[in-house]
């Protein structure tokens, strides 16, 4: 038998990853033409464009890597602004934590601050205020908390009202009280704490007081404890711009639930 004639030397042939390169090259030429005739033409951004892909990729003759404008980015990102209802809210959340510190070393009731559709509420239990039967503040503390809270109104949004609303109880006033009722003694208070803020300086003219009587629980008359929550004076922050309205109970929700 003759001998078996030597396996010829094929050419070496390209590597087969270069073919699905050279498809997703194509693919993405074709890719950014579509991009281009769809688009409105605009000759700064068209020079953007090849400017950044010809430095990027190589692949376009006599360009050169340009930056996109600092005015293009300012128009394509948007710009996240802390709002000063965010803002107002988050000193008043500081300033009632250092008062319900106090409250609670010496076993009282702490003030709550609340979401509302319009704006935000101010829960101050009566037993920080006032004596039983009684509208005149004599607690230091008290005065304290409403003079910190009238200098940070002073620097809200002139869009933003205060009303000041008092609330009792179902129980009879004591003998010692100059009131008839629950409500003139609800109304009185929530006198006080306006004129209190007056004198701290808020305009009278963001002010405004109602006496509710017992007719607006935030829970049962039928334990001590559910009175004691209900003997209360609120400020309501009421905002007159519907879109502040919005935002003030979409923070508020987020501020006291984190």
């Amino acid at each position: 038998m003759g001998k078996k004639a030597p396996c010829p030397q094929c050419p070496q042939c390209l590597p087969r990853w270069l073919v699905t390169f050279g498809d997703l090259m194509s693919l993405l030429l074709v890719f950014f033409i579509l991009l281009l005739s769809m688009s409105s033409m605009d000759t700064k951004k068209v020079n953007e464009a090849i400017g950044s892909l010809a430095g990027a990729m190589s692949v376009l003759d006599g360009g050169k890597q340009t930056e996109v404008s600092i005015e293009r980015i300012q128009e394509a990102t948007p710009i996240e602004e802390t709002t000063p209802t965010t803002q107002e809210v988050n000193r008043i959340e500081a300033v009632i934590a250092e008062v319900n510190e106090i409250i609670q070393s010496q076993g009282g009731q702490a003030v709550t601050l609340e979401e509302a559709e319009d704006g935000f509420i101010i829960q101050m239990p009566a037993s920080l205020l006032f004596q039983p039967g009684s509208a005149v503040i004599e607690n230091d503390d008290a005065l304290l908390f409403i003079k910190r809270v009238a200098l940070m109104i002073s620097k809200m949004s002139a869009n933003m009202d205060i009303v000041v609303r008092g609330h009792t109880d179902n129980m009879p006033l004591p003998s010692s009280s100059p009131y008839k009722d629950n409500w003139e003694l609800s109304t009185a208070r929530a006198v006080t704490v306006t004129k209190e803020l007056i004198k701290d300086d808020v305009r009278a003219s963001r002010l405004s007081a109602a006496g509710h009587a017992e007719f607006r629980p935030i829970t049962t008359n039928a334990t001590a404890e559910g009175r004691a929550r209900n003997r209360r004076v609120e400020l309501h922050f009421l905002s007159k711009d519907q879109g502040i309205q919005t935002q003030t109970a979409k923070s508020i929700l987020d501020t006291v639930t984190e």
